[in-house]
């Protein structure tokens, strides 16, 4: 049975930093690429960032590039989301994507940038 557990999330001032955790368990996860994806109230949920499955390839979008970085441990069997600089228009609910043969979601965390 396939379970993802996303940890790390909360409330942040603006210009801060939070740490996102994705831990997957029941499945080949060296064989699984991973995205992050957020949803803001009253909009559609959006990709942001991704990693290959062997973690040596990222990919973000304008948006976060350049503040938000994924990296993958198949070790651990965890991708990490570390987020600088955050701003108000970061807070949303945070979800992981594992990619493979299947697709599975994160149950999804909440992020909050405010004063």
């Amino acid at each position: 049975q396939v379970q993802i557990v996303e940890s790390g999330g909360g409330l942040v001032h603006p210009g801060g930093s939070l740490n996102l955790s994705c831990a997957v368990s029941g499945l080949p996860f060296r064989e699984y690429a991973v995205s992050w994806h957020r949803q803001a109230p009253g909009t559609e949920r959006e990709f942001i960032a991704t990693v290959n499955n062997v973690g040596t390839f990222t990919y973000y979008t304008d948006n976060v590039k350049g503040r938000f970085t994924t990296s993958k441990d198949n070790d651990k069997n965890t991708v990490y989301l570390r987020m600088d600089s955050l701003k108000p228009e970061d807070t949303a609910v945070y979800y992981c994507k594992v990619v493979g043969r299947t697709t599975y979601w994160g149950q999804g965390i909440q992020v909050t940038v405010s004063a």
